[in-house]
């Protein structure tokens, strides 16, 4: 039975599956590379629940009891009390198999193994790990308390159990869990990453100016967001790397990059997170 849940990365994905998990009454141990970047994410998920106790949509109590439910953890040394672990790091393949290999040493032998991975096969990061039966992608979609999807992706060995123990956790949480194969980009971005891959082709090709790429999409498809904002929300650096392996995984040249996508990245100007990206951003505001 799942009880405890390790949350490892404490940006805002990882912090967004904490205060949901937490939420939905389970123990959470938060852990990054540093404390001061656990005690951001805690900080994070402080003013997402004062925001909410303001709105009345739950009391203060209730609050409080959320945030009694998660700690800090110093190492991953402490996933080893965890019944499930939920990667949320980098969209880096490197970096999440380096992660795995060591969490897999640590955690208990019918601990499950979960990763947030946007697009990156799940069976390529559980091929590390002594427990590929117990490996599975669960994608939650950002902001996590916010939005009501969970991909689930099973990788080739992803057992039966560990797919129905996760499915419960996922609707324990309140989500919708939509199992999906282990496909580059899953579903999700399989869609929405040539979306804005293409928006960011037209805006280079000077078809229209970003305002009006996205409000065609805004008034026209009644999307809640245009597709260059939306690049700028999830990260330009994000939907590259997410790109890149949609054009790697299929060998599909429909898949290639913007060169524009690239150029931006490669001048910093990933989007919300650096104050600029296809749009100008005041520091800790909107546009």
């Amino acid at each position: 039975m799942i009880e405890t849940i390790f949350v490892a990365g404490a940006g805002q994905m990882g912090s967004g599956i904490a205060q949901v998990a937490a939420a939905a009454g389970y123990q959470v141990l938060l852990h990054d590379v540093s404390r001061e970047l656990v005690e951001r994410g805690l900080e994070r998920i402080r003013r997402q629940l004062g925001r909410d106790v303001e709105r009345g949509r739950r009391t203060a109590e209730d609050r409080d009891a959320v945030l009694a439910r998660i700690r800090p953890a110093e190492g991953t040394a402490q996933a080893a009390s965890a019944e499930l672990v939920i990667e949320a790091i980098v969209e880096d393949a490197v970096a999440k198999k380096a992660l795995f290999r060591e969490l897999d040493a640590v955690v208990g032998p019918d601990a499950i193994l979960a990763s947030n991975t946007s697009s990156i096969p799940i069976t390529e990061l559980a091929s590390v790990t002594s427990r590929p039966d117990r490996f599975i992608g669960m994608h939650f979609m950002n902001p996590v308390p916010v939005m009501q999807l969970v991909e689930v992706v099973r990788g080739l060995a992803t057992s039966d159990a560990t797919h129905e123990a996760v499915l419960a956790v996922g609707r324990r949480m309140g989500k919708t869990c939509v199992t999906v194969r282990d496909f580059p980009g899953f579903v999700s971005n399989r869609l929405l990453m040539p979306m804005i891959n293409e928006a960011v082709q037209a805006l280079m090709e000077g078809v229209a100016s970003a305002e009006d790429i996205d409000a065609v999409m805004r008034l026209g498809m009644n999307h809640p967001m245009g597709p260059l904002a939306l690049a700028d929300f999830i990260g330009l650096d994000t939907c590259l790397a997410i790109m890149e392996v949609l054009y790697e995984g299929f060998g599909d040249p429909k898949y290639r990059p913007s060169p524009l996508l690239r150029q931006m990245v490669r001048a910093g100007r990933l989007g919300r997170k650096t104050g600029q990206g296809f749009y100008r951003y005041d520091e800790g505001a909107g546009r």
